[in-house]
C-alpha cells in the first residue's frame, strides 16, 4: 500500500510527533490549516491502510504510526528502482548523481557512505 501525497505530508507530522491527538496534528500544520473534516478523513483513510492505529480516551482519539518513517521510505525507493531503473541500483545512482545539482562535496559525502557500507560488507 501506498500513501497519496497528502496523506504522506500528514503521516510526516505524526513521524515528527509519534502520537498526538487531531488537534496537535492541526497545529503541526503550516497556516492556512485544512479543515478538521479533511484531517479526520486522512486519518480514518490512512488507518483503514494499516499506517495509523489509535488509542481511545474518553471521545478523543490519540493516533499514533504503524508503519516506521524508514520502512516506508525504504520501500518507496526500492519500488522506484525497480519501476523506473529496471532494478538497477547502479541506473539510479548514475542518475541521481548526475541529474541532481550536488556539489562536490555532497558527493564526496556519498563516496564516503558508500565506501562505508563496501568496508562493512
Amino acid at each position: 500500500m501506498q500513501l497519496s501525497k497528502t496523506e504522506e505530508d500528514l503521516m510526516n507530522y505524526l513521524w515528527k510527533l509519534e502520537k498526538a491527538f487531531m488537534k496537535d496534528l492541526l497545529d503541526a500544520y503550516p497556516e492556512p490549516k485544512p479543515a478538521n473534516t479533511t484531517v479526520a478523513t486522512l486519518l480514518k483513510r490512512m488507518t483503514d491502510k494499516g499506517f495509523v492505529g489509535y488509542k481511545l480516551f474518553g471521545k478523543s482519539r490519540e493516533y499514533y504510526p504503524l508503519v516506521k518513517k524508514k520502512d516506508y521510505f525504504s520501500k518507496h525507493v526500492n519500488g522506484l528502482i525497480k519501476n523506473f531503473f529496471n532494478d538497477s541500483a547502479s541506473q539510479f545512482a548514475s542518475f541521481f548523481t548526475k541529474e541532481t545539482n550536488l556539489t562536490k562535496e555532497e558527493l564526496e559525502d556519498l563516496k564516503a557512505i558508500i565506501d562505508n557500507q563496501i568496508k562493512n560488507k
